[in-house]
């Protein structure tokens, strides 16, 4: 079974066997609902690869992972700063793991970053689209790190079956809200953890804001109308799951309820201040962008009309060309611990 390379320990569980061919159709990608703000994952960013559902007013849930990639890997890369204080943080109680796995990797960014953080481990990336796990081997080939690194297709959690050896460390950045059955999917994680692993999952946090709340054209509060309709649009991708199961968000909990002992919990913080560089703009424009299609048939007219003003790259108040656009963003990091 592939293992992706991560951690310290080069490979302590023996030799990588490449397999990039279950399918499934989950690809959990890189990152958590952000285009709706529930994180930094488009819930329409990603998760259940391919599933196609809709309900009325246009709102439709369906995500096509790979058309997502460019997406995916601009957001990683411009959360990288993030991603690392996470990991920092990760490797004060994950010492020397010889197997990670990235639940739900996507194009392998984060992925990346834990075989630099943990640079004597495996790192196996897992996902439901062989044209993005395909991304994750070429960026592992190109920055050096291919020789510990694997992939694994297939949906999740089933997928984990193929493992050849329990993982040391299992990283769910943003993907098990793409799972029908959460409570059901964290066992199935804790399962393949080995003794006194660490299973570390990326929810929850807080909506990422990118423009002051008053921005002198429309109404005020632009952004946190965008949220309640991304809220709603969260509960229905969530509904719309296969075999989706109701359950309180309560992190800690859901993990004590897997089996799994010593959960913590920390935010992270993405503050790329105003005037925003060209790479934070360009990913405000893509995220307003998806955000302004998704939701175009319920948008306010007035709210509808701004987003517009937002995209349009020759006017004065479009987020190309003004002074005020930032990024500002939290994501929660929970993990807890097998029991040895």
């Amino acid at each position: 079974m592939a293992h992706h390379p991560h951690g310290h320990g080069e490979d302590k569980h023996g030799e990588d066997k490449h397999r990039e061919d279950k399918h499934g159709e989950h690809k959990h990608g890189e990152h958590g609902h952000g285009e709706h703000q529930q994180g930094e994952c488009r819930h329409g960013a990603h998760g259940q690869g391919g599933h196609r559902h809709r309900h009325g007013h246009g709102h439709h849930t369906d995500i096509d992972w790979a058309e997502m990639a460019p997406h995916l890997v601009a957001q990683a890369e411009l959360f990288t700063p993030l991603y690392e204080r996470a990991l920092a943080w990760l490797a004060k109680e994950v010492t020397e793991p010889g197997l990670i796995v990235d639940l739900g990797s996507g194009p392998g960014v984060v992925s990346g970053l834990f075989a630099e953080t943990f640079p004597g481990a495996r790192v196996l990336a897992v996902d439901g689209s062989e044209p993005l796990l395909e991304q994750a081997g070429e960026r592992a080939a190109r920055l050096g790190y291919a020789d510990r690194f694997g992939t694994l297709a297939g949906e999740l959690p089933g997928a984990l079956d193929e493992l050849d050896y329990p993982a040391d460390l299992l990283w769910a950045g943003r993907s098990l809200h793409h799972l029908g059955d959460q409570r059901a999917a964290l066992t199935a994680f804790a399962q393949r953890l080995a003794p006194g692993g660490t299973l570390a999952i990326m929810e929850g946090g807080l909506p990422s804001r990118f423009l002051p709340r008053d921005i002198g054209i429309g109404r005020p509060g632009l952004e946190a109308r965008l949220d309640a309709l991304q809220e709603e649009w969260f509960a229905q991708m969530r509904a719309d799951l296969p075999g989706s199961v109701e359950v309180t968000e309560d992190w800690p909990a859901l993990l004590g309820s897997a089996g799994l002992k010593h959960t913590r919990s920390r935010s992270f913080l993405l503050d790329l201040p105003a005037p925003a560089s060209d790479r934070a703009r360009a990913y405000v424009t893509d995220s307003l962008g998806r955000l302004r299609e998704v939701y175009a048939d319920i948008l306010d007219p007035e709210d509808r009309a701004v987003l517009d003003r937002l995209l349009d790259p020759a006017d004065p108040a479009g987020v190309r060309r003004r002074s005020d656009v930032f990024v500002l963003a939290a994501h929660t990091v929970h993990t807890a611990v097998k029991p040895a």
